[in-house]
């Protein structure tokens, strides 16, 4: 017959890990949307315009 000794604290030690995991996550995402924010993209140089005529719209009285 062996005889184990418990070397954890218990429960709360999973909600430690689980809550700093989740801390690290939310970390890692807003530097994402941090370094995204500081890459200049390029404003398109056309002017987008197009032309409708009048013969599609329908007049609903």
């Amino acid at each position: 017959m062996h005889f184990y000794k418990k070397t954890s604290i218990g429960k709360s030690n999973n909600y430690i890990k689980l809550s700093i995991k989740v801390i690290l996550f939310f970390l890692v995402f807003c530097l994402i949307l941090i370094m995204l924010d500081q890459i200049n993209f390029p404003a398109p140089n056309k002017k987008i315009e197009k032309l409708i005529p009048n013969e599609t719209f329908k007049v609903i009285k």
